[in-house]
């Protein structure tokens, strides 16, 4: 079979670089042409364009940048035409891949089209929910609540659980203790707090200096950023004005070494608290685009931990709340006491709620059994 799959940003490339691994797996002839990162690059036959050139974050962003998107959506609907897929898998990325999905069902190829890592139509645009079962052969849902929503509509979708389960399971037994981090990295003997400001420019730079003014406030403990294999050095050096360690490329070590956190909202989320990392999560679209955004979105919580769980169990720090007092209050009462002793046994819950490993596999073999059935 020839694939052609779409993911927009880091999680949704090691995902779907998971996916491809299973469907091998199944399929000894698959052949993959993607737009992805470095992981689906090194599963595929193929590369059309990397994510660092075509992901725009924000709603500014993504007007300043117009005329590059729409030259992508452009490049990608005549590279699918040449290419002529039998199965295109959309990860995310709703605004680029739902107008793709659109493209090709009406250009009339006998491709099939899934939708893996559904767009949160749970927060907003719950309308997108039509738009992705009149477009979508088959989806595939990765949150225990998302079946019901999907169910309201009167659409039924196969719940495959979250892959970010299998990246860890995977990852784990490689995983370096903190002997080896801080020897490595030259790290101090202090306790680590793990800074995790997104994996975009945009996230990067309305977060990572905020982040950066707690540090004073807790000599005893030495501050790490996870920084993304996806940007530049230079480009981190332009908001720090302390003497914090950055790390690429090993978010996961850091996190199986850390005290608490300091989390940019999104999948890094889920990824801390299944390492069993107390944190504190942070978000600041902007002002024009936070006041926009209250009015359009639809839940109680940013954070998914919160979300699965249906209450607050990290705290949210949303654009003025973003701020060095509120920051320093809540990082303290994560590192011990009370409060972080309800957030680990708060974690011990969403583990049970999200089940086990699987997810690519499970997603996988649906896939084939479709394809399989259908040809």
């Amino acid at each position: 079979m020839k694939y052609y799959i779409i993911a927009g940003e880091a999680s949704g490339d090691m995902h779907a670089a998971n996916l491809m691994k299973q469907l091998k797996m199944r399929d000894s002839d698959a052949f993959f042409r993607v737009w992805g990162g470095d992981k689906m690059q090194a599963e595929a036959n193929e590369m059309v364009r990397h994510f660092k050139d075509s992901s725009f974050m924000g709603i500014f962003n993504v007007l300043w940048n117009i005329r590059s998107i729409k030259k992508n959506f452009t490049l990608c609907e005549n590279d699918i035409m040449a290419f002529k897929p039998d199965v295109l898998i959309l990860i995310d990325n709703s605004g680029f891949n739902l107008r793709i999905a659109k493209y090709v069902r009406l250009s009339k190829l006998p491709t099939r089209i899934y939708y893996y890592i559904l767009p949160q139509a749970w927060a907003w645009k719950q309308k997108r929910v039509h738009t992705i079962h009149q477009w979508c052969h088959r989806v595939f849902a990765i949150l225990p609540f998302e079946k019901d929503f999907y169910r309201s509509y009167g659409y039924d979708v196969d719940y495959v659980g979250h892959p970010i389960l299998d990246a860890l399971a995977q990852r784990k037994p490689s995983l370096i203790g903190s002997e080896a981090l801080r020897k490595e990295f030259s790290l101090s003997e202090k306790p680590i707090i793990a800074l995790l400001p997104g994996s975009r420019k945009q996230e990067i730079k309305t977060k990572l200096p905020t982040m950066l003014k707690v540090v004073k406030h807790f000599p005893e403990y030495q501050f790490v950023i996870a920084g993304s294999e996806t940007i530049d050095l230079s480009f981190y050096k332009k908001y720090m004005d302390t003497d914090v360690k950055i790390i690429f490329d090993r978010t996961y070590d850091i996190l199986n070494n850390a005290t608490g956190a300091l989390v940019t909202s999104g999948t890094a989320t889920l990824e801390t608290a299944l390492f069993r990392v107390p944190q504190v999560v942070c978000y600041k679209p902007g002002y024009v685009t936070y006041h926009l955004l209250k009015r359009i979105v639809k839940i109680k919580f940013i954070c998914m931990v919160n979300l699965i769980l249906d209450r607050m169990a990290v705290e949210e720090l949303i654009e003025d709340d973003l701020n060095e007092k509120r920051l320093v209050k809540e990082l303290n009462l994560i590192l011990e006491g009370e409060k972080r002793a309800q957030m680990l046994n708060d974690y011990d819950e969403l583990e049970v709620k999200m089940g086990g490993p699987g997810a690519s596999a499970r997603t996988a073999e649906l896939m084939w059994e479709d394809m399989t059935e259908v040809n």
